[in-house]
């Protein structure tokens, strides 16, 4: 079967697979026990649900280098509002990748598709480009946004070590800024999340996971624009 044919989370589980089979078994272990904490931590609870209003924005988009506002996309239709956590993981590459080729379906029923990370607009104009993505990738700095929505977190002390082990530099992703001259800021990440919000600013689809590793199906997220 190609990734074309599998649904997204098929596509997610094969990376798990594949990384469990090259991953040293201590490493995977650090990996485990930062989702079980972070789901212990009851972010999950936190998410904006379906009803509710959600926050307006105004974000610097990767293409233009110019802020993006929320109530002007609105003004032209529902919008989805994808949230990750950067280039460097393999999860959200995939996921927008399936949104890249969803975009068009999502189109079709008059909606608008927006990505929103709190790297910077330079890591998201690199991630733009090289996987040819074809709608606006919007900068969050410090996750501010995403803390309005409830997703976002600081990666405790404890496990910036274990990214700096990867290679996985999140203060330069997100801030431009080395280990040394980090802030608490540029430590912030959100959960994964999937959001569409209708024209009058209410919440109709609702989804976000502690574990990095899953994600919203598109299927489910293109149905709630059926109405």
């Amino acid at each position: 079967m190609t990734s074309r044919t599998l649904s997204l989370q098929d596509q997610l589980d094969q990376i798990t697979q594949n990384t469990r089979a090259l991953v040293q078994p201590e490493r995977l272990a650090v990996s485990e026990q930062m989702v079980c904490d972070l789901f212990a931590s009851g972010i999950e609870n936190r998410i904006l649900p379906v009803g509710t209003q959600a926050p307006a924005f105004a974000l610097e988009d990767a293409r233009t280098g110019k802020p993006v506002n929320s109530a002007d996309l609105l003004a032209l239709g529902p919008l989805v509002i994808n949230f990750f956590r950067g280039r460097w993981c393999p999860y959200c590459v995939t996921e927008l990748e399936t949104w890249r080729e969803l975009h068009p379906q999502l189109r079709e029923r008059g909606a608008l598709f927006v990505a929103i990370s709190p790297q910077t607009t330079r890591q998201n104009n690199f991630a733009l480009q090289q996987h040819a993505l074809t709608y606006p990738l919007l900068a969050d700095p410090g996750a501010a946004v995403a803390e309005q929505f409830g997703l976002a977190y600081t990666v405790p002390p404890e496990y910036r070590r274990y990214y700096q082990s990867i290679l996985v530099n999140i203060p330069f992703n997100n801030a431009g800024l080395n280990y040394q001259t980090a802030t608490e800021a540029s430590w912030r990440l959100p959960i994964p999340g999937v959001f569409v919000i209708a024209q009058d600013n209410t919440i109709l689809f609702s989804q976000a996971h502690a574990d990095f590793r899953v994600r919203p199906e598109p299927t489910e997220v293109l149905a709630s624009l059926i109405r």
